[in-house]
């Protein structure tokens, strides 16, 4: 067997290279495109692509519901199934309630119906229909001024990655509103619901302790 050399197997390999740029049926060397034609190359469809289907034909048992949400009234038509935290974010565009564990275990999707705190991930639309739902969009004023909530919050750095606070916010708005801020250990009572898996606790206690003495 023949001693290949590094040289050796470099040159060939450049030998090959050259005659891959040789037209196969002539042997004359092919033109290399333009940027141009690169450029404005049609584009290819894919060998196996489809149109996008159609949407489905809304359900036949599709029911009426009203919500008046931060203060503007909707009228919709859903899933009588359709959770009110889905119609919040699929429906009207208000992405700011999350959706956590989406069994009513985390808080994260509190938000306030008719003044009340409630688990918007098991509540249904067309139950609460009628109702008012004031959601974190809603919160600050007109002109963009932080709820003293919120401000609090800031202040007491009182979140971390962020995914939980909309909830923890709304919560702790009707925490205060129902009486049960006037010490931590109640804050702390009445805010279990509320999981915070960056374990933020003792600023969330201690943010909404300060809204509440300055409210």
């Amino acid at each position: 067997m023949d001693d290949v050399t590094r040289r050796h197997f470099l040159h060939g390999t450049g030998i090959a290279g050259s005659m891959s740029l040789l037209d196969p049926l002539g042997g004359q060397a092919l033109a290399k495109p333009s940027a141009h034609a690169l450029l404005h190359a049609p584009a290819l469809a894919p060998a196996h692509a489809k149109t996008a289907p159609p949407p489905p034909p809304p359900s036949p048992f599709a029911v009426p519901v009203s919500l008046t949400v931060n203060g503007q009234k909707h009228d919709l038509v859903l899933d009588p199934r359709s959770s009110l935290l889905d119609t919040l974010r699929e429906h009207l565009g208000l992405t700011g309630t999350k959706k956590g564990c989406d069994q009513g275990a985390c808080g994260a999707c509190t938000v306030l119906v008719d003044g009340r705190r409630v688990l918007s991930c098991l509540t249904l639309a067309a139950v609460a229909s009628g109702s008012d739902v004031e959601t974190i969009e809603g919160v600050a004023d007109a002109h963009g001024k932080l709820h003293p909530v919120q401000q609090a919050f800031v202040d007491h750095d009182a979140f971390q990655c962020g995914y939980c606070t909309p909830g923890q916010i709304m919560s702790g708005i009707a925490c205060i509103h129902e009486g049960h801020a006037g010490t931590d250990e109640e804050v702390k009572e009445w805010m279990s619901g509320n999981l915070c898996r960056c374990g933020a606790y003792v600023n969330i206690v201690a943010a909404i302790r300060d809204a509440s003495a300055k409210s």
